[in-house]
């Protein structure tokens, strides 16, 4: 309730956060006499719906966490062999969006289980979001993974390992989306997108400059925007990156395209890389980001090599600076000064 209030007094709602989102851990150790899960007394004491009722009063939206098998990670009641009560009593609640994990199952009933859950949740006529870690642990343990029933059956699909508060765990994460892009890329549009994990942006761990990098490459990857922090206590500078509108306008791009690594320095060790996005209005979104931590790096490239084509020339704006580079040809040099392990993300646009 108190993240519901900052998201609203904070202007994160405005902005377009939308979701809060409860994790593992949430209910009793066993399901009551019916088979129904019920949240834990002591943490909610009033219940969840009427902390779905609290959200949708603030004009927000309640998310919860469950699991596919037959505990949760955490050792709580999964919903094998009760996903279509779990999903009447998610529906019954209020609740939005269903995140189901898969931990305590065999990992070959996913192709099975996951749409049918989906078909349940559906069924119950309340639109609930469904985030599916499916694909994750198929992806572990080395199952071919079909994207095409992935992206049918689910809205957003976790892909890789739990990030970390860490920029080396932003960067495993990054180049794991660049060498899988070609499979689940074709896939992704709107309706269905991939979830690299939570934004760390105000935790711990990240710079102002990787803060910016890691916006930026969600931004350029149509990933969910899922903050995974502390609103009362954020500092500023992070506050500001997250409720940046022009990246989150390229994140929320209706096309909803998924970007892909185009330019990589690997003559010794990789200190940079561009990523390009292809944007509504024949526009484009391009991320640099860098890997040297002491220094900034000068990228020479040009909109061309960026396969930014189409047109002529277009309009290019940081959209971090907010600074207007000009209208620059797709085969006339392009200078880009990015921070040390930082980036810069630039929309290319035919008219400004």
């Amino acid at each position: 309730m108190a993240m519901a209030d900052r998201l609203v007094e904070d202007g994160y709602r405005d902005a377009g956060y939308e979701y809060v989102n409860i994790d593992d851990c949430w209910s009793n150790k066993t399901r009551d006499e019916n088979g129904n899960l019920n949240p834990d007394s002591k943490r909610f004491p009033s219940g969840m719906k009427a902390l779905a009722d609290y959200m949708h009063k603030k004009g927000l939206k309640l998310g919860i966490y469950g699991d596919f098998g037959s505990k949760t990670c955490a050792g709580y009641p999964g919903s094998l062999n009760y996903l279509e009560k779990d999903a009447n009593r998610f529906a019954e609640w209020g609740i939005d969006m269903f995140k189901m994990d898969g931990c305590n199952v065999d990992i070959s009933l996913m192709k099975k289980g996951y749409p049918e859950m989906g078909q349940y949740l559906n069924a119950t006529g309340r639109p609930i979001l469904f985030s599916c870690s499916w694909p994750d642990y198929e992806r572990g343990k080395g199952i071919p993974i079909d994207y095409q029933s992935v992206a049918s059956h689910c809205n957003i699909w976790r892909n890789f390992v739990d990030i970390q508060d860490s920029w080396d765990s932003v960067l495993k994460i990054i180049d794991y989306q660049a060498n899988i892009t070609d499979q689940w890329g074709p896939v992704v549009g709107p309706g269905n997108f991939s979830d690299p994990d939570m934004l760390i942006i105000g935790d711990y761990s990240l710079s102002v400059y990787q803060s910016q990098a890691q916006m930026a490459m969600w931004a350029i990857l149509a990933a969910p925007l899922l903050m995974s922090n502390d609103l009362r206590t954020i500092s500023p500078e992070f506050r500001e990156i997250l409720l940046n509108k022009e990246v989150i306008q390229v994140n929320q791009d209706p096309l909803g395209i998924m970007g892909k690594r185009v330019l990589q320095n690997t003559t010794k060790n990789v200190l940079i890389e561009a990523w390009t996005r292809p944007l509504s209005s024949d526009a484009y979104a391009v991320a640099f980001v860098s890997r040297n931590i002491k220094i900034a790096i000068y990228v020479n490239t040009t909109l061309t090599q960026l396969q930014v084509t189409g047109y002529k020339a277009y309009h290019i704006v940081d959209l971090y600076t907010g600074v207007y580079w000009g209208l620059i040809d797709v085969d006339h040099p392009l200078v880009v000064k990015v921070p040390p392990n930082g980036a810069v993300l630039l929309k290319a646009s035919v008219t400004i």
